[in-house]
């Protein structure tokens, strides 16, 4: 499977961005598509991720109550709104998706569990 992220941009303290991914080559009927992002310097962090078998939508903290992860299931296409963004926010944000229809829970946060990556898009929160 080919995914294409896009989106990212600069953005002033407090803005809003939606970035898409668009999965190709594959239908997506059960996977989860998660979004990653990794700092300047820093580790590769969870950001969120949608399972399609159940509709399921995780989060990590950092970014809870301020991040939104939806789905298109026709357009194969998972898109993260980000709204009262702040400049820690700054980071290549990937998407991927997981290895297995048939993730479970306790290891959608985990990196290993994805097995295709799309190339990121930069997302800079600055004034």
């Amino acid at each position: 499977v080919q995914l294409q992220a896009s989106g990212g941009g600069l953005v002033q303290p407090g803005g809003s961005l939606r970035l898409s991914c668009a999965a190709s080559g594959r239908t997506l009927t059960n996977h989860a598509m998660g979004w990653f992002r990794q700092a300047p310097g820093k580790e590769r962090e969870f950001v969120s991720a949608f399972r399609r078998r159940d509709g399921a939508k995780y989060y990590g903290d950092s970014v809870k109550g301020r991040f939104t992860i939806s789905s298109d299931s026709a357009k194969n296409t998972v898109y993260l709104q980000m709204n009262s963004l702040k400049p820690e926010d700054t980071a290549i944000y990937y998407c991927a998706v997981s290895k297995s229809p048939g993730i479970i829970t306790s290891s959608i946060r985990i990196e290993d569990s994805y097995g295709s990556w799309g190339q990121g898009t930069q997302v800079t929160v600055s004034s």
